[in-house]
């Protein structure tokens, strides 16, 4: 039975990757802080369902904590690790920035630091495609330059890639960032658009739309984002031998075993359609209060996920009917309403 560290295992995409990983039988180790970013119960209850499972051990300690992670590393050698725990929300990183720096700065070097005492087969981090940043031509493809974050939670995230890419180099390491792109799905966040609009429309409160509504997004299935993520630990970079260049359209290092992989749906859907899906799902019509673009916020994303099927043969394929019909079902059924 081989080892999977996962962290940020009680997060809404960890407790669906930890769940995928020990329904097809590996044994997880679960790091995560329980930080009260949001309602920690959510973390709780996600942590206790996945408890349920003999071959998952829950540990609660900060990613950047010195020697946690060493220390965990040299006790469990993981054979393959995913890399999920961060600071997350681009309007937060403009009030909070040091959380920022700490966990997913400092704690992606202490994680690098550990995985270089003690290699694991396959590290898979996660990034954002807020990375992209100012870039306009889309669909955004994983060979575009992405020089130009417009928040600081961006940064940070790019900064994992280019310091995980070094460790690669150096030491040989195995590498595979993926950029996911708006992930929802039933127990998702609560400071995510999907949550706060079911919530306030089920409330009969307004909801904030941000540009007036001229927003595109490439909504990810949590489920199809897990998917993604499974198959691609099975698709482990390799340095390209001397004298061999880089497949087209690959984002193979030329001189590493890393390699960046968009994981969206591969449709850009408007905002205002993305809310007539969740009014279709809850029966209840919206009240939009219609405000400008936020700081840092981006106009629009899209993935090419051309490289991730080529890769593994899949491409993310749930609707946003679908998708937000789920959550709705879910949000009812947890909450009562």
């Amino acid at each position: 039975m081989k080892t999977v560290l996962v962290t940020g295992s009680a997060g809404f995409i960890g407790y669906f990757l930890c769940t995928r990983l020990l329904k097809d039988g590996f044994r997880v180790i679960g790091l995560d802080a329980m930080t009260d970013y949001y309602d920690v119960r959510l973390k709780e209850r996600r942590q206790q369902m996945l408890l349920q499972h003999e071959n998952f051990q829950a540990v609660n300690e900060r990613i950047e904590a010195p020697d946690v992670l060493m220390s965990l590393f040299r006790l469990e050698t993981p054979d393959f690790v995913i890399h999920l725990a961060a600071q997350a929300g681009v309007r937060y990183s403009i009030e909070e920035p040091r959380s920022y720096l700490e966990s997913n700065l400092c704690g992606t070097f202490e994680l690098l630091e550990a995985a270089r005492a003690f290699p694991p087969e396959h590290m898979l981090l996660a990034s954002t495609s807020s990375a992209y940043g100012a870039n306009t031509e889309m669909p955004y493809t994983e060979t575009d330059k992405a020089d130009h974050q417009m928040s600081f939670y961006a940064a940070t995230k790019k900064a994992t890639e280019s310091m995980a890419h070094s460790y690669a180099h150096l030491f040989g390491l195995p590498v595979t960032m993926f950029r996911f792109f708006t992930v929802y799905g039933p127990w998702g966040r609560p400071d995510m658009a999907l949550f706060k609009f079911t919530k306030a429309i089920l409330e009969d409160r307004p909801i904030d739309v941000y540009n007036y509504g001229d927003m595109k997004r490439d909504f990810t299935y949590v489920e199809d984002l897990v998917e993604g993520i499974r198959l691609l630990m099975d698709a482990v970079p390799q340095r390209p031998a001397e004298g061999e260049g880089v497949p087209e359209g690959d984002s193979l290092s030329p001189v590493a075993p890393w390699r960046v992989v968009n994981i969206g749906n591969s449709t850009s859907v408007r905002l205002t359609d993305f809310i007539e899906a969740i009014e279709t799902a809850t029966g209840e019509k919206a009240e939009r209060n219609l405000m400008p673009i936020q700081p840092g916020d981006v106009p629009a994303t899209w993935a090419n996920a051309s490289l991730l099927q080529s890769l593994t043969g899949y491409r993310p394929k749930t609707s946003v009917t679908d998708g937000v019909t789920r959550f709705v079902e879910w949000y009812r059924e947890y909450y009562g309403v």
